[in-house]
């Protein structure tokens, strides 16, 4: 006769990677939900099968947690070719975005970090830091123009005529045209300013 033990089986300890993984995961799994969860620290413990007191350690605030998933994504999906020059950079990039906004995770992660402004300076900090690092890849377009030799456009211009038109459309719902449009924005963005080698 075979006992079966009444006692739950071990929890098995997690890697902060394997944490990192399932607590993102869990995120986008409630953001998804049909029937609207609540995206709290505790749903997104529970969801993750972790405790919340890691999350909490971890990431500090619920609006920290969801730019980490929004930016981790943005660096899997949007990475940053180098194609031997600041147009080719440039417009590899955008195409990414474009694509990567014409999927549904992908327009739901923008809007849900649009729709989250944080209520505090605390965590209005955490989520700027978490920016920070896709701020700092786009620099590197600029730097990878500069040691060719070219002239880049300012961080700031960039991401006015070439990031926010593609954020604006994600938040809005607003597909890119079909054809053309990552062009049409470096085209936009570097005739502006007479970017080029210098002769």
């Amino acid at each position: 006769m075979w006992v079966t033990s009444k006692e739950p089986a071990p929890r098995l300890r997690k890697s902060p990677e394997q944490v990192r993984s399932a607590v993102h995961q869990a995120v986008i799994d409630l953001l998804s939900d049909p029937e609207g969860a609540d995206l709290t620290i505790p749903a997104v413990a529970q969801r993750a099968g972790v405790n919340h007191t890691s999350v909490y350690r971890r990431w500090g605030s619920r609006e920290a947690l969801l730019a980490d998933v929004v930016v981790t994504r943005l660096e899997r999906d949007w990475p940053l070719a180098d194609t031997g020059s600041l147009r080719g950079d440039l417009t590899a990039w955008a195409e990414a975005g474009v694509a990567s906004i014409r999927t549904a995770e992908g327009r739901l992660l923008i809007r849900a970090v649009a729709l989250s402004m944080p209520g505090s300076a605390t965590a209005q900090g955490e989520r700027a830091q978490q920016f920070q690092r896709r701020l700092g890849a786009i620099e590197r377009i600029r730097e990878r123009a500069v040691t060719r030799g070219e002239v880049p456009p300012p961080l700031d211009q960039i991401l006015d005529q070439l990031v926010a038109p593609l954020y604006l459309r994600a938040i809005f719902g607003i597909d890119p045209p079909a054809s053309g449009y990552p062009e049409l924005l470096v085209d936009r963005l570097l005739g502006g300013t007479g970017a080029s080698r210098p002769g």
